[in-house]
């Protein structure tokens, strides 16, 4: 049986990555190094699966991570807020008033 508060993991390496495969998952992990203005690289291979060039980035203590955003269609908000039909959208705070009162329910 397996402990699962154990990672188990297996390592093979090649001059340019080392591929790591943990229960149930695969992660890959290249070795880069920061040029002078503390930049890094990161693979073709990698960018092309994201359909957007702007990333949220994260650090966590020593670690950063990268997180590709991808853009929402505006039509994907349609509908999506529920409001009073009583609201003077021309009014600002009669709008406010009425996201507040959504934040309540």
């Amino acid at each position: 049986m397996i402990d699962r508060n154990k990672i188990l993991v297996k390592s093979l390496y090649s001059p340019l990555s080392v591929i790591l495969v943990e229960i149930n998952r695969m992660a890959e992990v290249i070795l880069k190094e920061l040029d002078s203005q503390g930049r890094i690289l990161i693979p073709i291979r990698w960018r092309k699966e994201w359909k957007s060039r702007k990333l949220v980035l994260t650090r966590r203590g020593k670690r950063i991570e990268l997180i590709p955003i991808e853009a929402i269609p505006p039509s994907d908000l349609f509908d999506s807020i529920k409001i009073s039909e009583n609201v003077d959208f021309t009014d600002p705070h009669s709008l406010k008033k009425a996201l507040l009162e959504l934040q309540e329910h």
